[in-house]
């Protein structure tokens, strides 16, 4: 195998050689044919799980595949993919948590003189559209938290620029319904949320 040729002319080249089709080749790497198809033409590398399997199943080193360049571009992208997965976790589960506003005694509700702490599903003070400002963006919350949790390995664009900013967004307004309705302390967890989605998205750049 010529150490001048690119990863994808060097990959098409092993793969010919064990006469197998990309279907056949992805079948035993464990990805798409797409994804054979992509490396092959030269519009992206592996991740290092990939790699690994390419060199085993080839009986090749890695430094064999990818120059020195490639490597290093391989292992920054991969990293990058291991930060935004991480962050999606963090993100998603954060949304999911918004679920205790619906069980735990987190709101206040008058009784009297008295001011009681209900959950959200108990909560029958104040008029109806309030609560279901409250049911709204709580459930939005946490079903773009389960979005985020089983779309971790979607790499759609559109998807993959606006999910956190949408839960930031979400965050936000559920904070400035809280706050403008004097219920503190889902104002305030929503906020502390809020705060580490923010720390999250810096850290990024």
């Amino acid at each position: 195998m010529d150490n001048f040729m690119e990863f994808n002319e060097k990959l098409q080249e092993l793969r010919k050689q064990k006469e197998l089709t990309q279907e056949e080749l992805a079948e035993i790497l464990f990805v798409s044919r797409t994804a054979i198809s992509k490396w092959e033409s030269g519009r992206g590398y592996p991740s290092i799980e990939s790699l690994k399997a390419i060199s085993e199943f080839f009986s090749v080193s890695i430094d064999e595949l990818l120059s020195g360049k490639e490597l290093i571009s391989v292992a920054e992208k991969d990293s990058l993919h291991k930060m935004q997965h991480m962050r999606d976790l963090v993100f998603g589960l954060l949304d999911c948590a918004i679920a205790m506003f619906l069980f735990f005694p987190i709101f206040g509700q008058r009784d009297g003189s008295v001011i009681s702490q209900i959950s959200l599903l108990s909560l029958t003070e104040g008029q109806w559209f309030t609560k279901a400002a409250y049911l709204a963006i709580v459930l939005l919350t946490i079903l773009w938290g389960i979005a985020t949790l089983a779309l971790q390995n979607n790499q759609g664009v559109i998807w993959t620029k606006r999910k956190n900013i949408i839960s930031v967004l979400l965050s936000t307004v559920g904070v400035l319904i809280f706050m403008a309705s004097l219920q503190p302390y889902a104002a305030f967890f929503t906020f502390v949320f809020l705060i580490i989605k923010g720390i999250l998205l810096i850290k990024r750049q």
